[in-house]
């Protein structure tokens, strides 16, 4: 007699990728959708006009529509436990995971898991697809974003939720606000709100590693405690290592750039490829031309349709 199967799946709408927009990211659509709430695009339309030159999405403007169309969000630190048991539920999540190429993060629904294959099953916006992720590789990965967890489900789904778990719920959510802050208000005064949330929920990485790009923004040192903080409650935490990298690159600390470029690709080697270019600018500054070529090598191989290739190639020959 074989065991009953024990995966669980939540059947979302499909939503073509087309339908991206930078204040409605598919994953909100999606979720939206989910739960009966049909958001006109010409509606983040009109909260867009208010960003010009912007690559990807503003998560916190597709947030606040699926709010204004009575929705709820929680964003806090999660684990695979909650994930299932949000699955279990009948509440789909979304989860910050790494980007790849030029794409430093990137959002993903979870849809479902497997307990027999150990395997996270995500949301893929093609008919009859989903992704299948082995349960290591999935948060392995996902502990780089320190296991950034949103959900966004109507009011009474809310209240039933037990909220006073939901870890860092509060300077999570100011984390998201800070994209949209810092193109509204003076940069003195979001880094003023982010320190108040992290003063309440100080072991909050994601806070941490950004409080250090908002100082890193403005070239100053005290980027370096943050990016560090972040680190030591975290040592995955690719972005701090990143972070640290640009900002002694900036300061011609070339040394020590590299180090810590090079500590950022041992956490993933695949993340964010124009980190190879920025460390073959401070290898080639110490003299390690042979290693600085390999990394633009590697630039070109992970990102093939740089907008730099005929420029890095160049530079391939000189070196």
């Amino acid at each position: 007699m074989h065991a009953q199967s024990e995966d669980q799946m939540i059947q979302l709408p499909l939503v073509s990728k087309e339908s991206e927009h930078i204040c409605l990211p598919l994953v909100v659509n999606v979720i939206s959708k989910y739960w009966g709430e049909n958001i006109d695009p010409n509606e983040a339309d009109l909260v867009a006009k208010k960003y010009t030159g912007i690559r990807g999405t503003i998560m916190i403007e597709g947030i606040e529509l699926a709010e204004r169309h009575g929705l709820v969000s929680y964003i806090y630190k999660g684990s695979l436990k909650d994930i299932k048991k949000r699955i279990d539920q009948g509440i789909p999540p979304i989860v910050i995971m790494p980007g790849i190429q030029e794409t430093v993060q990137h959002a993903s629904i979870v849809c479902g898991y497997s307990n027999d294959e150990r395997r996270i099953f995500t949301y893929v916006p093609e008919p009859d697809t989903i992704g299948a992720i082995p349960e290591t590789t999935f948060n392995n990965d996902w502990e780089e974003e320190d296991f950034i967890t949103l959900v966004i489900v109507p009011k009474d789904i809310g209240e039933l939720l037990d909220k006073e778990n939901l870890l860092f719920r509060d300077s999570s959510k100011v984390c998201f606000e800070v994209e949209k802050m810092k193109r509204q208000i003076p940069m003195d005064q979001v880094i003023k709100t982010l320190k108040l949330a992290l003063d309440k929920e100080p072991d909050n990485v994601q806070g941490w590693y950004i409080l250090g790009s908002l100082y890193n923004d403005k070239n100053m040192s005290e980027c370096i405690s943050c990016y560090k903080e972040a680190i030591s409650l975290n040592p995955k935490c690719f972005l701090a290592h990143k972070g640290l990298g640009n900002y002694y690159l900036k300061n011609k600390e070339y040394h020590k750039a590299e180090d810590h470029y090079s500590k950022a690709i041992s956490i993933n080697a695949k993340r964010y490829g124009s980190i190879y270019k920025n460390r073959a600018v401070a290898r080639s500054e110490i003299g390690k031309n042979l290693d600085a070529k390999q990394d633009l090598v590697e630039y070109l191989a992970q990102i093939p349709n740089a907008h730099d290739r005929a420029s890095i190639e160049e530079a391939i020959k000189q070196l």
